[in-house]
């Protein structure tokens, strides 16, 4: 991939430019985070990674880390809740520590009750809230963090992930459903407060993906073959392809688009179906 360290007219202050330059990854020990972490990792980002996995799962992490550190780059990791007040606390004091120019924060949390809303094993208003305070308000949160900590600042970068599931019905997908609605709605608030600042949020809508989140959907293995039936591409989409358009849309040059929902998804959403 591309390495954009020195490239002509990037417009970040002279200050953030002789700081180390961190990407903040959510989200950071599977699918897409994890394959964004090491693609801004090879753009030449130092990554900060949070994640919340089992003793089972941490070896993949650390198979994560030694391949950003291949890359030459830091690899600050912090298995924790994403959603917690305390966790935000804890890497902000981390990455001032750093004294790191947060370049670019990737929104990637997969964690939320996959259950019918009229069932006799329904969803309760539980399930409801921590799904929306976890895929969506919290990138609010960690944005207000980063942002008025002075982490982040012109030329900054704010990413988070969606799906065509804010736009359509998915068997027992209805709360991830309406945390993705939030959290569009959420990245374009933040792109029309944040532009003043200089700073672009988009939304990315990937494709369909086979990662662990996607996997655990009911029936998800009908779903990865009528889409990849019905993409233009004949194949379905990959957490590699959205680690490009990520590193691409982190160019000096393209700050002036933000406030979007980008398909990244080789032409799927148009072929409907």
């Amino acid at each position: 991939m591309a390495d954009f360290r020195h490239s002509k007219g990037d417009q970040l202050s002279n200050a953030q430019t002789a700081s180390p330059r961190w990407a903040l990854v959510l989200g950071a020990s599977s699918g897409f985070g994890a394959e964004c972490s090491q693609g801004l990792a090879a753009a030449g980002y130092d990554i900060c990674g949070v994640h919340l996995d089992r003793k089972a799962g941490l070896a993949g992490v650390e198979e994560i880390r030694k391949k950003i550190e291949a890359k030459g780059r830091k690899a600050l990791f912090f298995n924790a809740n994403a959603a917690a007040a305390d966790t935000r606390k804890e890497v902000v004091a981390a990455l001032t520590a750093e004294k790191a120019n947060v370049a670019v924060l990737l929104h990637s949390l997969a964690f939320g009750t996959l259950k019918p809303f009229i069932a006799e094993d329904r969803i309760n208003d539980q399930n409801m809230d921590m799904t929306l305070s976890v895929m969506a308000h919290s990138l609010v949160y960690w944005t207000q963090d980063i942002v008025l900590s002075g982490l982040m600042g012109s030329g900054g970068r704010i990413f988070s992930m969606t799906s065509s599931g804010s736009t359509r019905v998915i068997p027992s997908y209805g709360a991830v459903s309406a945390a993705k609605c939030a959290l569009e709605s959420h990245t374009r608030q933040l792109a029309y407060e944040l532009s003043p600042r200089g700073i672009a949020v988009n939304a990315l809508r990937a494709g369909v993906t086979i990662t662990p989140a996607s996997s655990k959907i009911p029936d998800s293995d009908k779903l990865f073959d009528f889409a990849a039936k019905r993409n233009p591409g004949k194949r379905l989409t990959t957490p590699k392809d959205v680690a490009s358009a990520i590193v691409a849309l982190c160019h000096p040059e393209a700050g002036w688009v933000t406030g979007n929902v980008i398909n990244v998804d080789g032409g799927e959403e148009i072929a409907g179906g």
